[in-house]
């Protein structure tokens, strides 16, 4: 498995919990984009409508060596899910507060894969607390690495 990229801001904006793992309906030059590291999931989200899970907002640059066919970079793309994890995840995105989006990209023998997490947002006293304790883990740390 070869990481192509994390979203590090949904860590931080949200709760996240239930990851489960998702292909992408990908047109050809977006494969090779994606694998020299041109895909941008940060400002990303994901919306079922249909039955269907559609990745929303994510960034694809155009490769470089593509013909005047280039996809759009920031078209909707659907994801693969089975219907269970589909119906799962609509269920609980119907929640209040709930909603559903990319941790991660990431190739899976030759695969490109996407990690999607359920997640709920934080406040901003948790970005606090969470910060407060990210400081105290590194201080142990390092008290236990000088001894």
């Amino acid at each position: 498995m070869k990481i192509i990229t994390n979203n590090k801001k949904a860590y931080h904006d949200f709760f996240v919990s239930d990851l489960v793992e998702a292909g992408i309906v990908l047109e050809g030059s977006e494969v090779k984009s994606i694998r020299s590291g041109g895909i941008n999931i940060n400002d990303a989200f994901i919306v079922i409508k249909n039955r269907e899970a559609i990745l929303k907002n994510c960034y694809i640059k155009t490769y470089d060596s593509t013909s005047a066919f280039a996809p759009d970079t920031r078209r909707n793309r659907k994801l693969l899910l089975h219907k269970e994890e589909l119906g799962k995840l609509e269920r609980k995105t119907l929640e209040k507060g709930f909603s559903l989006i990319p941790t991660k990209v990431y190739l899976t023998n030759g695969l490109v894969k996407i990690e999607i997490g359920l997640a709920k947002g934080k406040k901003l006293y948790d970005k606090r607390e969470s910060l407060k304790d990210k400081a105290v883990k590194r201080e142990i740390e390092r008290a236990i690495k000088s001894n």
